[in-house]
This record gives C-alpha cells, structure tokens and sequence, in this order.
C-alpha cells in the first residue's frame, strides 16, 4: 500500500507550469547542506529563498526525495503541490521503484484538490500501467470519486451521476473483495437515489403549474425505474394527486393501493387516504393501466 495513509485522509487542479526544466531555489547555505546530503536521501527540494538565492535542477534529486516532498505538501495542506511533485517522478523516474506509488499519490493529491479531471487522469493511468496491483482497486474508487463528488446538488449535470454509477459498478465487479467494494456499493445507492430525485424535482416543477400529463411521466419514472430509492412512497402520492386532478379515479385508487400495500406507516400513505376517502373513492387497484400492472407484479413479489 502507499505510504502517507491515503486511504484515510480527506475525500485535488494542479497549478499550471510551463514546459520545460523544473527548478527549486534554496538558500546558498542550504544548498550545500543539501547537495552534502543527497548521497544519503536526507534532504528534500525546497522552494524559495528571501536572499543568495540559487537554482538547483529538479533533476539533481533522487526519487525518493521528491517524494517525500510531496508528502510533506500533503501534511501541511497544499495539494495541488504535492500533485506537481508527485507527477514530477513520473515524468523524472518512470522506471523507479517508486514511479507506482508517486501516481497513485498524484492522483490522490489532485482529488484532494478538487482537482477531478487530472485526478481521473492519473488513475486511469495507473489502471492502464498497473492494472494487477493491489492499489487498481484504490485508483478505480478514486475515478469512480472523481464523479460521485460532484454530484451533491440534485439539480446539477446527472450525466456526473451516470459517470459515477458506471465507475462505481466498476469497482464493485471488478473488485469485489476489495476494501472499497462495499463504501462503492452504498455509493452507488445514493447516486441512484440522486437520479430519482432529479425527476421528483422536475415532476413537482409540472404538478405545482397544473402540467398534470408531464408530472405524471416523471413520477411513473421513479416508480418503475427507481423502485429502491427513498422517492417511491412520495411518487405514488404525487401521482394520486395528479390522476384525481385529471378525474382519473381507476389510476389514483391503484396508486394509493400500492401505497397501502407497502407504504403503509408513512406520511404519504395518509395524505393519500384523505384525499381518496374524502372523495369518497377505496385504496384498492382498479381498472387496466400501468400502474395496475404494477400492483400485480407488487403480490407477486417482484416489486421492491
């Protein structure tokens, strides 16, 4: 596993640079100290230096005392460094030991930074390199995080949760006995539940301007398709509403039947037994529409 404990830090865009030779300046003093120590792997490349300052190359330094710098950019907070100098090893020393590690670090490092397409980037990278290794499956998640974490406001681009549903059924076939499997799989469930609350969203947006047909097709979306998702009680109701607002009893009693059935102690269920008692009409499925096909599908177990 990597070192610096990545796997338990926080849940990464590096500052661009020009092309070319990467530089650090150190002091003149320290820079002897460090030229000294290099033999020995006891120093790391600085940045900066208020006065004598001089430029050492950043190839002068070995593999691991960049990398160590980049840990040290991680423990004191500035991820978009530790990603350049992470990346730095890739580009210096793509054959070294720690080549490996440094890229899942600069993928690590990037997320951090909120920094999700070079995050992806260099995990799809050590995917492709390293596709055996035990950290495939930590490169995976973090892609599949490079989605996921972009997806916390119901009313942003779903193509993000589509992504992230993909990435994580990804993780969770592929690495099914992975530590990260089962953090995927409730991933997953919670992207799904986004999805399903998008088109709750849109169906209230219809249902509160009288657009009764078009609110219907969405809360039929959630029954049908998001059958799992904490929605289907509120979609059931929604659509007893919007059928009675149309006069369409057969279809709102079947709608509250189903909610009966299996929704019995929520809120929702009661809202929609005053409304159809009220009007004098029984929870119970009545005539041939889909959602009756539904309702038969529900005795027979296939539902939920």
């Amino acid at each position: 596993m990597v070192s610096g404990g990545y796997q338990n830090m926080g849940q990464h865009t590096m500052t661009k640079r020009q092309l070319g030779k990467r530089t650090v300046r150190l002091t003149g003093v320290v820079l002897v100290a460090a030229m000294l120590a290099a033999c020995g792997g006891g120093d790391r490349p600085t940045r900066g230096s208020v006065f004598n300052q001089q430029v050492i190359p950043l190839e002068e330094f070995t593999a691991q005392q960049i990398f160590e710098r980049g840990e040290y950019e991680l423990e004191n907070r500035q991820p978009s460094e530790a990603a350049f100098y992470f990346g730095e090893i890739e580009r210096l020393y793509p054959y070294s030991d720690l080549a490996q590690r440094a890229l899942i670090m600069q993928a690590f490092a990037h997320h951090r930074d909120k920094d999700y397409p070079n995050s992806r980037s260099a995990a799809q990278r050590f995917i492709d390199f390293y596709p055996d290794e035990d950290d495939a499956a930590y490169a995976q998640y973090l892609l599949a995080l490079s989605y996921y974490d972009q997806i916390d406001e119901v009313g942003r681009d779903q193509g993000l949760t589509f992504q992230a549903l993909q990435s994580l059924r990804d993780v969770i076939e592929r690495y099914p006995d992975s530590e990260y499997a089962k953090t995927s799989v409730l991933k997953f469930d919670l992207a799904f539940d986004h999805l399903a609350g998008k088109e709750m969203e849109i169906g209230r947006y219809y249902l509160r301007r009288d657009h009764y047909a078009s609110a219907i097709n969405r809360f039929r979306v959630v029954v049908e398709d998001f059958q799992t998702t904490t929605h289907t009680a509120e979609a059931l109701h929604r659509l007893v509403e919007a059928y009675l607002s149309l006069g369409l009893t057969d279809e709102a009693q079947t709608a509250g039947a189903i909610l009966g059935y299996n929704y019995r102690s929520t809120d929702w269920y009661e809202d929609s037994y005053k409304l159809l008692t009220g009007r004098g009409l029984e929870l119970e499925a009545a005539g041939d529409s889909w959602l009756r096909q539904i309702y038969r599908q529900m005795l027979k177990g296939r539902w939920l």
